[in-house]
């Protein structure tokens, strides 16, 4: 079954990885470069799962994550980002984020068996 994953990372190249990797497991992507096209994107269709970096131009991921739990979200919300530091670890599941990994430590074929466990 086909599901919509958003895809909130600036970096262009990546996320048109990670979503050529997602399709090919028959998933649908939207993409979002900055964390405003973020939420513009899930306040227009709400997807099945949001991948979602920390820093980001416009709204960080904080932001994002603030903006999910206002409007009372209940998708999951799995955070790809560089900084590993539990501090922000902690904030982004606080504040709702199922997840956390971090970038640097995966590869694209890590990344299919994390979203379908939160299918």
């Amino acid at each position: 079954m086909s599901h919509t994953i958003l895809i909130a990372e600036d970096d262009k190249f990546l996320a048109e990885t990670i979503a050529a990797s997602l399709q090919d497991h028959g998933q649908e992507t939207r993409i979002a470069l900055n964390g405003e096209y973020a939420i513009e994107a899930m306040d227009l269709q709400q997807p099945a799962i949001l991948l979602l970096d920390l820093l980001m131009p416009v709204v960080d991921g904080h932001g994002v994550l603030k903006h999910y739990k206002e409007k009372g979200y209940t998708f999951p919300v799995i955070m790809l980002s560089n900084l590993s530091d539990d501090v922000n670890k902690e904030s982004c599941k606080e504040m709702g984020a199922k997840d956390y990994f971090i970038k640097s430590d995966m590869d694209e074929d890590d990344l299919w068996p994390i979203v379908e466990k939160y299918l």
